[in-house]
């Protein structure tokens, strides 16, 4: 077994990722970077570093959970959300169960909470958010952020629901309170069900073929009849009938 095999096999039995279901190059690349800069001579000795050091090991968790976000990334995509897809799936229901798969650091399930907003009172809003690393999450429940995450806002929206800070815009607590954050990793943890909408962005793209089907497969069964899926702008899925999906704008898929 080569050492980077090696590598995987320990890290899989510590923290319970499985680096084979992610694009072995781009990880690869990615963890030869982070284990020379920690002067490790190969990937067995950078394990036991991580196996002694937690800040190493956040590190490495950091570096291995892609965290490249901002609020409402991809602008007409939101729109499209807010325009289209939330009304429709309001026509039945006064309230909606939603999933941030992926969340990061939190802008899209506060944004999603915002959107929503202009439906409902935040005290209707509920909005699950998850993701494996619990460092990001735990900076997404302070709630504080940088000017360049909030590039994409509308100033009315930035006016209404953020604080300025010096050089950080603070989220208000009242539509922090409409979102619930939870450690879940999309490729070993079980679903939950019944969702009327997931959203699942920039996150696909770092995983191989057969994990991808699995997860898409995974989040069809989360979804009710005719709950939508709404996916990053570089991962629309080639052939969505084969998870009873169909097309209800470019990025989101409903389910038949």
């Amino acid at each position: 077994m080569t050492d980077y095999l090696e590598f995987t096999s320990q890290i899989k039995r510590k923290t319970g990722i499985d680096l084979s279901l992610y694009k072995e190059v781009q990880m690869k690349r990615r963890l030869t970077a982070l284990r020379d800069k920690k002067e490790c001579k190969d990937f067995m000795s950078y394990f036991n570093l991580l196996n002694s050091n937690q800040d190493a090991m956040m590190e490495f968790l950091d570096r291995v959970t892609i965290n490249v976000t901002e609020f409402y990334r991809n602008f007409s995509r939101w729109e499209t959300l807010q325009k289209k897809v939330i009304p429709q799936l309001l026509k039945n229901k006064k309230t909606l169960k939603v999933w941030s798969a992926a969340c990061s650091t939190g802008e899209e399930p506060y944004t999603i909470a915002m959107i929503l907003n202009q439906f409902m009172d935040l005290k209707d809003i509920k909005v699950l958010a998850t993701d494996l690393d619990e460092n990001v999450m735990k900076r997404a429940q302070i709630g504080v952020y940088p000017e360049r995450s909030l590039q994409e806002m509308p100033e009315p929206i930035k006016n209404k629901y953020f604080t300025k800070d010096g050089n950080s815009y603070k989220i208000d607590d009242s539509i922090k309170r409409c979102v619930t954050f939870k450690k879940h990793n999309l490729l070993s943890d079980s679903y939950d069900r019944d969702f009327d909408l997931i959203v699942c962005r920039n996150v696909m793209i770092y995983f191989t073929e057969d994990a991808k089907d699995e997860i898409y497969k995974k989040f069809s069964q989360s979804l009710r009849p005719g709950g939508v899926l709404f996916v990053g702008s570089t991962e629309q899925i080639f052939n969505p009938s084969q998870y009873q999906f169909q097309i209800l704008d470019s990025f989101f898929y409903q389910k038949g």
